[in-house]
């Protein structure tokens, strides 16, 4: 661990777990492996939580200490791997600053005075509150915010209370656009991790995906084997990341032209009858409509929009369909930018089909379709009238910011109370300013995670959770091209006074009276009904970690296996009229969108291959590698506002909102009209020690959004920022 000693690294872990600690146990130290001692010493199957990839890991345990974590060789989400931040799960688990014990707020909301309290009497207080907003508002007047599996038992929990409203972060800030359109395009959720045949892809396109920051590992590992056997690669960024270091083709795109691009693509195929077109015959309805509808959007045409030769369009749309049906169209993760995202990544997926890769080797396999049943409970219905909060037409959930909106207004009906579980709402939903508006209306505000980031000093009560290292959680279920099912289990015993969400949730039911709906006695017995209709005990996942079902695998289309399209055609649609006749465009269409006035920038934002959103700034490993973010800023601006490398600066958008100072980064390698900073720093918590204040804030500046009318998701790159010299 850089800059410390091991004689400070083990005085670290004794403050954190209160415990004496001997010898070179704690992990990551100069101890060699053969001078641990052979007794007490254990391997426990796992998996991760520093990011939500959730590989499989195992962790070797000492004399009741994790001194190492290595990836689970049987999980295909780690191939037996970690990367840098699964490494540093050990900091998670003795960091000093995690939440110790249940706390209530005896102070104002932002500026919190803290009591130490019981685990029953915090469950009193939530439950009393929460019957008394049941009472006068209705159940639908509680509403969860979460991230992370723990999320699954508090939506029980809720379900059960009676209220349907409940939102993931990762739907409507990251991921919900490619889930609709492919969706919409295909018939099928596209799921996670994608189903994206890396490994025997002869040509894969980039748009904005950062492979190699933002580690998910499984996929890095193919990238790589990819580029090892000769895979063409394609990438669209306005910055040289990472991947495009590896770049056959590099377009330095206008950012909020990737439309642009990809309809231009789509024409050049259909003009130069490039397309699959046995496959669009047998699997495709929409040909004729689409072929008009792309008419006009010529190379010549897209260039001027995107800044991209126009030779170099037809150049890469050639290269791609002569590579085809190997061909990857990655739909990227990370997909709300701009507002018409769904739209944006139906384009893809409409390129992905006419290149005949969906179902095809080197494309995008078929996912299995099998799976585990879920835990067999009921829950009570919402009442009549009171449906959930859905504003959008593919509305599945509410979304985070409907859930917002109903606080600040009270329509359609009012939220009065919040449980947010992993979810730091400052920086994972934009315009911070709308969230403090909403929180000061609520009557109860729950925050359950293990460090005290910037929501905690927001909430009423605190319920602390143990980390993924010391709990149960819900099982992993991967469908990739075989089902895996994964564990995640203690590896050691809950440190401080902190349980897991499972616990907290079923605790907090039986306190509501809502016995019935709870009727499994523990974690175990749950987990194992989950897995009776599979016919694993519960004591081989242990061991194993993870079960891989090989005969589940069929992944591409063959003369035994045809796709199944679950659209209303039953074929791939690549003119909507399900769209068509709910008022959208049946075929995504270019709009142009706002772009930066002079001195302004627009404010792009990405990953860091050591931390994981704002979840990991504080861990005590990661941090000290990296405990600040930069600017990246081109050299010809830096330059004609005299700012060097390596000084640091403010910024301010365009409503005043400012930032937090950061550390400029001068660099050839980021287009002029645009700067660039990872996400998850700048944090304002005090109790965040090693984080407080290192670094600028992005979701700060991003006090704008723009809604996807399909599915509520929050176009976030429509915010711009000058830059101000420090004094």
């Amino acid at each position: 661990m850089v800059g410390l000693n091991r004689r400070e690294f083990l005085k670290l872990a004794a403050v954190a777990g209160g415990i004496s600690i001997s010898g070179g146990v704690f992990g990551l130290t100069d101890a060699k492996e053969e001078e641990l001692p052979a007794d007490g010493t254990k391997t426990v199957p796992t998996f991760c939580e520093l990011c939500f990839w959730n590989c499989g890991a195992l962790a070797k345990v000492v004399n009741g200490q994790v001194v190492k974590l290595d990836g689970n060789p049987a999980d295909p989400s780690s191939g037996g791997k970690l990367c840098a931040r699964g490494n540093a799960g050990i900091g998670l688990l003795y960091d000093p600053d995690r939440l110790k014990y249940p706390i209530v707020n005896v102070g104002k909301r932002g500026e919190p005075k803290w009591k130490r309290i019981s685990w029953d009497e915090a469950y009193g207080f939530i439950a009393e509150k929460m019957q008394g907003i049941k009472s006068i508002y209705g159940a639908e007047a509680i509403a969860l915010l979460h991230h992370g599996p723990g999320g699954v038992f508090w939506k029980h929990l809720l379900t059960s209370f009676g209220s349907p409203n409940h939102a993931l972060a990762s739907w409507a800030h990251c991921r919900g656009p490619v889930a609709t359109a492919y969706e919409i395009t295909f018939g099928n959720a596209i799921g996670t991790p994608e189903p994206i045949d890396l490994v025997e892809t002869r040509f894969l396109v980039l748009i904005g995906s950062h492979i190699g920051e933002n580690v998910h590992t499984s996929q890095a590992q193919e990238f790589a084997e990819a580029m090892a056997r000769g895979a063409k690669l394609c990438v669209v960024d306005p910055r040289f990341s990472t991947a495009a270091g590896f770049a056959h083709w590099w377009l330095p795109i206008r950012p909020g032209t990737d439309m642009a691009l990809l309809l231009s693509w789509i024409h050049v195929i259909l003009k130069e009858n490039l397309y699959d077109k046995e496959y669009i015959g047998k699997y495709a309805v929409g040909l004729e409509e689409l072929k008009s509808a792309v008419m006009d959007y010529t190379p010549e045409w897209a260039s001027k929009e995107t800044d991209i030769d126009a030779e170099l369009i037809v150049e890469t749309a050639r290269e791609m369909a002569r590579h085809k049906p190997s061909v990857v169209i990655h739909p990227g993760r990370h997909a709300t930018w701009y507002g018409d995202d769904t739209q944006r990544v139906r384009a893809m997926a409409i390129l992905t089909a006419l290149l005949g890769a969906w179902g095809r080797k080197g494309g995008y396999y078929l996912a299995t379709e099998e799976g585990l049943r879920g835990y067999k409970y009921e829950t009570v219905p919402p009442r009549p009238g009171k449906k959930k909060l859905l504003s959008y037409y593919y509305g599945k959930d509410a979304t985070t910011t409907e859930i917002r909106e109903a606080t600040r207004t009270g329509s359609p009906y009012p939220v009065k109370g919040w449980i947010v579980h992993s979810m730091n709402v400052f920086q994972a939903i934009p315009a911070p300013q709308e969230t403090i508006e909403a929180i000061r209306k609520l009557e109860l505000f729950v925050a359950v995670d293990v460090l005290p980031f910037e929501v905690i000093e927001w909430a009423d009560v605190v319920l602390p959770e143990c980390t993924y290292l010391e709990r149960y959680d819900d099982l992993k279920v991967s469908k990739g091209k075989s089902l895996a099912v994964g564990l995640r289990q203690p590896v050691v015993q809950p440190m401080f006074d902190t349980k897991p969400a499972w616990q907290m949730a079923r605790e907090l039911g039986l306190k509501l009276g809502l016995e019935e709906y709870f009727p499994w006695r523990n974690i175990e017995e749950y987990l194992q009904q989950r897995l009776d209709n599979k016919g694993i005990p519960l004591a081989t996942l242990k061991e194993k970690g993870t079960i891989i079902f090989p005969e589940t695998a069929a992944p591409y289309i063959t003369d035994e296996k045809e796709p199944v399209f679950n659209t209303d055609s039953g074929k791939i649609e690549l003119y909507s009229r399900v769209l068509e006749g709910n008022g959208f465009d049946p075929v995504p269409k270019y709009r142009r969108h706002e772009t930066p006035t002079e001195g302004y920038f627009r404010l792009l934002y990405g990953r860091s291959p050591l931390h994981s959103f704002g979840r990991t700034a504080n861990n005590p490993i990661l941090n000290e590698i990296v405990n600040e973010n930069e600017l990246w800023i081109s050299t010809k601006k830096a330059g004609a506002l005299g700012l060097k490398h390596g000084e640091y600066v403010t910024l301010m958008n365009q409503d005043g909102a400012k930032s937090n100072r950061i550390r400029l980064k001068v660099t050839e390698r980021i287009r002029e009209d645009c700067v660039y900073m990872v996400h998850g720093f700048g944090h304002t918590s005090r109790g965040t020690r090693r984080a407080y204040r290192k670094g600028a804030d992005d979701t700060s500046l991003t006090t704008r959004y723009a809604v996807d009318p399909l599915m509520g998701g929050t176009g976030m790159r429509v915010n711009f920022v000058r830059i101000i010299r420090e004094a």
